[in-house]
């Protein structure tokens, strides 16, 4: 026989937990976003379907996309026992300057479309969290305001070779003018990807107004009211475009870019040059030679060449080729701190991450870009704690294997 009692006030008081109302309803959204897939749900609750597709989608069948995630879920870590980590330095050297965390915001186009406060909303993130910012050729604010709005934020600027090179080297001048500190030329983009999602929902920069646009604007009233209703969208580097991104790539960047266009740049940017879009370790201790301070090992988050090489794999080899002659960053896939930290231990210096922060813009603005990076940095903190590591400098290949 159990015995059983009414349970006294006593006893029920400490157990009752009465939070206070949020009020603000982003605060409130944001609330419930524990990790990026969170806010990546968030985001697809409150964004028109063809914006959530451009930034959640890859190209062609996307196989890329799926084995850069594929990949970081494949690795094993191998933790070590006994060591103390009540202090974890999460800081890294990238590119001769400290960072608070190894990782940067990575260049993206269109920020605006996502949500209406774009990329000085992410400039302003990055300087808070003491991290670097790549505003990109394609982005929807101009260099120079995106430069106001972080005064004090690490600036890189993502160049794309347009056909026209004296329009590639009058942004670099700006760029330089208004104190970004890097230049990052991509250099896989000689044409568009075959973007289907976009295809298929028939997107335009800007979104068109259809039948099709304004039924689902029923469904996401203040996304399109924020839209219609702030500046249009405008391009760090030109004034407006009607069509698809496809279009615009195919139309305005040079196909005929060649490595003689990294010496150019070198001759132009005399502070750290970066060149995105390494694929092979061939071509990454070419553009050593020829100059590059680091390579990005990335394929345009799978969004281009679908069934391109996947970075987490290829970058043990690209460490071989090219040593500690420059410095090698790496991107795609990263939706999680853990991934970062792999990646590290695998022999990358450092990340950057563009979706992840791009479902933070359009769950909550500003704030929802701080929250991403706040989940990256307490996954990254609670991984190297969980290792047994105390520095970001302490990780090596015996942190991180693939289960291959």
């Amino acid at each position: 026989m159990v015995r059983r009692q009414l349970p006294r006030w006593s006893e029920l008081r400490p157990l009752l937990r009465v939070n206070p109302p949020q009020l603000n309803p982003t605060e409130r959204r944001l609330s419930h976003a524990h990790t990026i897939g969170d806010l990546r749900s968030i985001a697809r609750s409150r964004t028109p379907r063809t914006v959530f597709d451009y930034t959640d989608g890859a190209a062609e069948g996307e196989t890329s996309l799926r084995r850069a995630r594929r990949a970081f879920n494949d690795v094993e870590f191998h933790p070590g026992i006994l060591r103390d980590v009540s202090e974890v330095d999460t800081s890294r050297d990238i590119l001769g300057k400290r960072s608070a965390l190894p990782f940067t915001l990575a260049p993206t186009g269109f920020t605006r479309m996502m949500n209406h406060e774009g990329e000085q909303a992410v400039v302003r993130a990055a300087e808070r969290a003491d991290i670097p910012y790549a505003l990109s050729t394609m982005g929807t604010t101009s260099i120079e305001d995106t430069a106001a709005a972080g005064p004090d934020a690490r600036k890189w600027f993502q160049l794309y070779v347009w056909r026209d090179r004296s329009a590639g080297k009058e942004l670099v001048q700006r760029a330089k003018d208004a104190g970004y500190e890097s230049l990052v030329l991509t250099v896989d983009t000689p044409v568009g990807g075959a973007r289907m999602r976009d295809v298929r929902n028939g997107l335009t920069i800007p979104p068109s107004l259809s039948l099709k646009t304004i039924a689902d604007g029923a469904m996401h009233p203040s996304w399109w009211f924020n839209l219609l209703t702030t500046e249009p969208l405008t391009f760090a580097s030109f004034k407006r475009w009607e069509g698809t991104v496809a279009e615009l790539i195919d139309e305005m960047f040079d196909p005929t870019l060649s490595f003689a266009d990294v010496e150019w740049l070198r001759e132009l940017w005399d502070g750290p040059l970066i060149i995105k879009g390494v694929q092979n370790a061939a071509d990454a201790r070419h553009v050593v030679e020829l100059g590059a301070d680091a390579v990005i090992l990335s394929n345009h988050g799978g969004r281009q060449l679908d069934r391109a090489p996947t970075m987490l794999e290829l970058l043990p080899r690209v460490r071989e080729a090219i040593g500690d002659r420059a410095q090698i960053l790496l991107d795609t896939g990263i939706l999680n701190g853990g991934d970062i930290v792999a990646a590290l231990a695998r022999g990358a210096d450092s990340c950057l991450v563009g979706r992840a922060y791009l479902y933070g813009l359009m769950a909550g603005g500003e704030r929802g870009v701080q929250r991403a990076v706040d989940i990256l940095r307490t996954e990254i903190v609670r991984t190297m704690r969980l290792l047994g590591v105390s520095s970001t400098e302490e990780l090596d290949s015996s942190h991180a294997t693939l289960r291959r």
